[in-house]
């Protein structure tokens, strides 16, 4: 019997893993390994928040490794040429990993098998661990994935997800295989000052926090700005510290509207990830496209860095952008906000705006966030492509105190209520006091801009 490697990619942890579970019921020992690619950090997936984010992710791994009498095992280079090294160390014959989604996982998973094949080894991909159903696996007749979502929930909310796993009590390693020392944070340059802590474990203390404490109220309060209660496991869902369909099994035990409306939310996640898996094409190009021509130039990109640096003249806007600098996360009220700002207000390519969130936000998952950019641009799955947030309507509806605006935006600060969301309406003298822009465009003006590109009528 051969020493099994398991793989860890976006699944860092120990509870309801199943390829290390598949691996240790076949053998007494095994090798779990992860690897530093270089290739990542050239694709641009690799920002300073992400790199602290995993360093923690990857020491919490080791440590729950060690106590059950293991060590995760770490190499630097190119994924496929690692692994086949491993294996031939170890003498290895099947290789265990999770399936991935962008086109960057399915190429690495082909090359993979395919060297493995070379050498008589197996590759075994294991579904289902990084979304609760795996792509493909519900599709309406006459097509490979769903382009809406609400009859895909209603399919996707008739399956069962697996049972979860308990984490091995054991995960015995065998000696003399060779490691790198565990990246850490401290080493990562750029890092937004109020990126949370990464892990396992953080993971799951959050989590058992939310459900005694969020979960019954989120249905009510999670596009609440101020009131900060969504969940904020997205972090833990791309690094897979947590496990989506441990969370499901538990919010249908926990039962309620709460737990409900959370778990359409990792329905929305499933619903992107089969998108993408179907349409690779759609992390870079329109999934539909409405002919766009995207405004450039001198204007627009002052426009863009004023978006960028929350100088908008628009405070939600600038607020939410704010916090995604000091945080490398955003509230899912403000991505909304700012991303259709950008893209339906000031006529910006949604790739200008899915980029810099990539640059930044530490959940910067490319299903998700190009595709949630794409239904903001009306050029994704969105059933009303040329809807306009007023983001003034929207901050008094979910900031009505102006309390989120207040916390990221503290130049405004002594503005009380409401009226914070529409500075330039105070009487000039007081205006004047607060070092803060005007609009850079008229909520009219961007709209009458959008409606002409678009071809709309009046």
């Amino acid at each position: 019997m051969t020493v099994p490697i398991v793989l860890f990619t976006a699944d860092l942890r120990v509870h309801d893993h199943p390829p290390l579970h598949t691996a240790l019921a076949a053998s007494g020992e095994v090798v779990p390994l992860f690897v530093r690619d270089p290739a990542i950090d050239a694709a641009g997936f690799a920002p300073p928040n992400r790199r602290a984010f995993l360093a923690d992710c990857l020491g919490d791994l080791d440590a729950a490794l060690r106590g059950r009498g293991g060590r995760l095992v770490v190499r630097s280079g190119d994924t496929v040429e690692e692994v086949c090294r491993v294996a031939a160390e170890v003498g290895a014959d099947e290789v265990h990993m999770s399936a991935g989604v962008s086109r960057f996982a399915l190429a690495r998973e082909a090359r993979l098998r395919e060297a493995l094949a070379s050498a008589g080894r197996r590759l075994r991909v294991h579904d289902a661990v990084t979304t609760v159903v795996p792509p493909g696996a519900v599709t309406p007749a006459g097509s490979d994935h769903f382009a809406v979502f609400t009859p895909y929930f209603r399919r996707w909310s008739q399956v069962l997800p697996r049972t979860p796993l308990p984490a091995p009590r054991a995960v015995p390693v065998p000696d003399g295989v060779a490691s790198e020392g565990l990246p850490s944070r401290a080493s990562v340059t750029g890092v937004s000052k109020g990126l949370a802590a990464g892990g396992e474990s953080v993971g799951r203390r959050r989590a058992t926090a939310w459900w005694r404490t969020g979960a019954a109220d989120y249905a009510d309060r999670h596009d609440d700005l101020a009131g900060d209660a969504t969940s904020r496991f997205s972090p833990h869902l791309h690094f897979g510290t947590l496990s989506p369909a441990e969370l499901v099994h538990r919010a249908r035990l926990v039962g309620g509207a709460g737990p409900e409306a959370f778990v359409r939310q990792l329905c929305w996640r499933d619903f992107h990830h089969q998108v993408l898996a179907a349409r690779p094409a759609a992390a870079v190009a329109d999934y539909r496209t409405r002919h766009d021509r995207w405004r450039s130039g001198t204007a627009a990109a002052d426009e863009i860095t004023a978006w960028k640096r929350g100088r908008t003249g628009y405070p939600v806007v600038d607020a939410a952008m704010r916090q995604l600098a000091h945080e490398g996360w955003m509230h899912n009220r403000g991505r909304l906000l700012a991303a259709c700002f950008l893209v339906k207000t000031l006529y910006v390519d949604w790739r200008v705006g899915a980029r810099h969130f990539l640059d930044l936000l530490v959940d910067g998952d490319v299903a998700d966030n190009q595709l949630n950019w794409q239904w903001v641009a009306g050029t994704g799955t969105d059933t009303r492509p040329n809807r306009v947030l007023n983001p003034v309507t929207q901050g008094r509806r979910y900031d009505p105190e102006g309390v989120y605006v207040r916390r990221w935006v503290p130049e405004l600060g002594g503005i009380a209520g409401a009226a914070v969301h529409e500075p330039w309406k105070l009487p000039a003298p007081e205006r004047a006091r607060y070092d803060y822009p005007g609009p850079v465009v008229t909520l009219s003006e961007g709209r009458e801009r959008f409606r002409r590109a678009r071809g709309l009528a009046d």
